[in-house]
């Protein structure tokens, strides 16, 4: 009996399933990326001033730019929104997520207009707040909790959106293998980009417990151990790059030092009580972590043993990002609280809130309460190794997810 084996099925007509059928990237993804770019560095810059200037108004420039990001994020993905829905083909509307029943949507530009609302929704409510209770003095007052979470959900949407796009160029792309490539390089570095932005927001979020002094501290890396393998790690299972988690933190810190040396070349001088030190510049934000230390060891390491399972993956990844990091960072703390070498306009440790002391006399080095015994220091490593096992096992899983997205 012959047997007939009948080809197999023609891949969509459609080069990128999320635009229609045209070879080019969406002009929302470009958008979104660059709405991720506004909020950040708005938000670093609102952090300055505070730290500069002391009181704001709902239309300050910082705020402004912040505004600007929720705009362009929501108005590009709300139209990509609307575009699917009434203009687009039924394979576009397949591939996307169906909201309310009648809507359709990409996952990313989903996360993109939910975020905008809850940007533009807080700016009247931070107004009041501040109106109502004066300045903040944490990061994380309710106003700016609203804010940050909307921030987190357009620059995570941005992100999703670009992974998306990618695996759909590596599904159903067509074309020439050069275009193929040319595509490829341009969404890695929008990746690289979207998700640096949102390694950059996560570290602002924390940026009080993760200051120079803390350092030398267990708990410092307690906090580090918890967060950064999860998201880093997840991202290097998303997108496959021999350079994924090293491009990533090299945006996170190529963005942190040029805030830090373009800032505070601008005038700024203190309006609000009391003043204690008294400045006539913008104070900089904060040196970067050196967290693209221990991301290239994790590329290298991935590299090598990605034949190994997640679990043994998660172990060595874990225990070699802990150790470089600790490795890296403890001296790393040592010469930006101590060394008179990192108080310049480079490393910016010599930067001072005008409400604070300047002759505060553990302003260049540890506190004595800060310092631990060796028993508390091993004590708290140990805590710090089992959170980012944890924290990369789970991070290896999210990428998994990740690197499947379609929608």
């Amino acid at each position: 009996m012959e047997t007939t084996i009948s080809p197999p099925p023609a891949p969509p007509g459609r080069v990128i399933a999320l635009h229609g059928g045209s070879a080019e990237i969406p002009r929302y993804i470009y958008a979104t990326v660059f709405s991720s770019f506004c909020v950040i560095t708005g938000l670093i810059w609102d952090i300055c001033w505070h730290m500069s200037i002391g009181r704001d108004g709902l239309l300050s420039p910082p705020h402004l730019i912040i505004y600007l990001g929720a705009i362009v994020s929501g108005l590009f993905s709300g139209y990509e929104i609307l575009r699917t829905t009434f203009w687009g083909n039924q394979a576009e509307k397949t591939k996307s997520v169906k909201v309310w029943g009648f809507f359709y949507s990409s996952l990313g530009a989903l996360f993109c207009v939910w975020g905008a609302l809850a940007m533009l929704t807080s700016a009247p409510f931070d107004d009041w707040w501040h109106n109502t209770y004066g300045l903040d003095i944490t990061i994380l007052s309710p106003p700016h909790t609203v804010l940050a979470l909307g921030i987190i959900s357009v620059q995570f949407g941005a992100m999703i959106s670009v992974i998306s796009l990618k695996n759909h160029l590596k599904l159903f792309f067509n074309g020439t293998l050069a275009r193929k490539k040319l595509l490829n390089k341009v969404l890695f570095w929008l990746f690289a980009l979207s998700a640096g932005f949102l390694l950059t927001m996560w570290y602002t979020l924390l940026s009080e417990n993760l200051g120079n002094r803390a350092m030398h501290q267990s708990g410092f890396y307690v906090v580090a151990s918890a967060v950064f393998p999860l998201f880093l790690m997840a991202l290097g299972k998303a997108v496959k790059n021999k350079w994924t988690i090293t491009a990533v933190t090299a945006v996170y810190s190529i963005l942190l030092l040029v805030t830090l040396w373009i800032i505070p070349l601008f005038p700024a001088e203190p309006k609000l009580g009391p003043i204690i030190h008294h400045i006539d510049h913008y104070q900089g934000f904060k040196f970067p972590l050196l967290l693209i230390i221990p991301a290239f060891i994790t590329d290298i390491l991935r590299n090598r043993y990605a034949y190994l399972n997640d679990w043994l993956l998660a172990l060595i990844l874990g225990t070699a990002f802990l150790l470089v990091f600790f490795l890296a960072q403890w001296n790393a703390g040592t010469f930006l609280v101590e060394s008179p070498y990192a108080r310049n306009w480079f490393f910016g440790s010599h930067y001072w809130y005008f409400g604070s002391n300047p002759n505060w006399e553990f302003r260049y080095k540890f506190p004595p309460w800060t310092l631990e015994t060796l028993p508390e220091r091993l004590k708290g490593m140990g805590i710090a190794w089992i959170a980012c096992l944890i924290s990369t096992r789970i991070g290896l899983k999210w990428g998994n997810w990740m690197n499947k997205i379609q929608r």
